[in-house]
């Protein structure tokens, strides 16, 4: 019975993210295109100052990352897409995402919601304040009840003081 579930996942087609090499990701995108691979590379629009100048460009919503579709069997046709340098799993096995992620983020690109890259941040983290009345000050990151709270720590008497924040206004520190 497993090995009959397995064959079949294997020819299902399924969501996967290929890591690329850095900045290469709409190059990647066009190739798979040319190889008939579905894919999806989620974009956000920003203006960048240079010297003399301003140019509104798209980038990467999530930086060296794009969505294919395909069946496990057909794996191979994505593996030797120039800068795709591997498909994202654990344990030795690729890992899908689930189609209802894909389709949200689909959904929010085509009705133009405004979105940026945010760093990935995780209960315990230490974080600085970027912005607002906190700047500044470093703690660390706590979920309670979905939102974020900020814990600011006075190590010399080893205590703390929590403080609700907006997760936009946090950034962590390494």
């Amino acid at each position: 019975m497993r090995e009959l579930e397995l064959r079949a996942a294997s020819v299902e087609p399924r969501w996967y993210a290929a890591y690329t090499c850095a900045n290469h990701e709409k190059q990647v995108r066009e190739q798979l295109e040319q190889r008939s691979v579905e894919s999806f590379l989620p974009v956000y629009e920003t203006v960048r100052r240079w010297k003399d100048r301003r140019v509104q460009l798209q980038l990467p919503l999530f930086p060296g990352y794009v969505f294919v579709r395909m069946a496990l069997v057909d794996r191979l046709r994505v593996l030797q897409v120039p800068s795709v340098v591997r498909l994202v799993g654990f344990n030795g096995r690729l890992s899908a995402l689930p189609d209802e992620e894909i389709e949200m983020l689909k959904k929010g690109s085509a009705s133009g919601v405004r979105a940026e890259p945010h760093p990935f941040l995780t209960a315990g983290r230490r974080v600085r304040v970027k912005a607002g009345a906190l700047e500044g000050l470093r703690g660390i990151l706590v979920k309670r009840k979905n939102k974020a709270r900020f814990v600011v720590l006075v190590e010399l008497i080893q205590r703390g003081m929590a403080v609700e924040i907006d997760e936009a206004d946090i950034e962590a520190v390494s």
